[in-house]
């Protein structure tokens, strides 16, 4: 281990003043770049939010009285007059959940500096995502010009449906799009060798966990809303 110069020692400054110092000073804590740290409290924040957005729907879908759509029946779609129960909602999660395969792939050869292939991986990534995004808006057309479900009231039953499905469905599919964009802007910066000068490719990862974090809440949303 290198032995610290004098200098150092003399810039070094004790107690609780030298930590508040480290930190201002973009120090790592806990050998974790600010950077990871700051997304980690980000995405632990947001799991909260979704947490109060799905116990209310289920409070919500076990205190009322109306009866709840069938949720087989309203999200069906119709292919050669036959009825497919939940297709839409399925191939959307598989399409989102393959993101993420293509994602982990990508944050791989981040750190193999393999700069073309990375970039070629997130752009995959962000085009499922984005192909994720027109499905839902696909979805939301079908419910809002052919069942006639709205956010304050629902022909097919409980009026809380139409108020839960877009709150929590539009959360989500804005951090889709914003994800999409965030993944967009980093690949570009990869394939442009924006961070080969550095070396530090660590945003790969941290882009990473931003997307990890948005295909497990619609796992969640898919089992409590779609299935349930």
């Amino acid at each position: 281990m290198d032995t610290p110069s004098p200098a150092m020692h003399e810039q070094a400054v004790p107690g609780l003043r030298g930590l508040v110092s480290d930190w201002a000073s973009d120090q790592q804590a806990f050998k974790v770049s600010w950077g990871k740290v700051m997304m980690w409290i980000f995405l632990l924040s947001d799991t909260f939010v979704f947490s109060c957005f799905l116990t209310g729907y289920m409070s919500v879908r076990m205190a009322t009285t109306a009866p709840w759509p069938n949720p087989s029946h309203v999200f069906s779609l119709n292919i050669g007059g036959t009825e497919f129960p939940l297709l839409l909602i399925a191939i959307m999660t598989f399409v989102l959940i393959s993101s993420s395969g293509l994602m982990a792939m990508a944050v791989n050869f981040a750190y193999q500096r393999k700069r073309a292939l990375t970039a070629r991986l997130m752009f995959a990534t962000a085009a499922l995502g984005a192909s994720f995004v027109g499905m839902q808006a696909f979805e939301w057309s079908k419910l809002i010009l052919d069942e006639g479900v709205r956010p304050w009231g629902n022909p097919m039953g409980a009026a809380q449906f139409g108020s839960s499905f877009f709150m929590i469905t539009g959360f989500h599919g804005m951090h889709v799009s914003i994800g999409v964009i965030y993944l967009l802007i980093v690949a570009w910066r990869v394939r442009q060798g924006y961070y080969e000068k550095s070396g530090n490719y660590q945003i790969v990862e941290i882009a990473g966990l931003y997307w990890h974090f948005v295909d497990l809440v619609l796992v969640f949303i898919f089992a409590l809303f779609y299935l349930w």
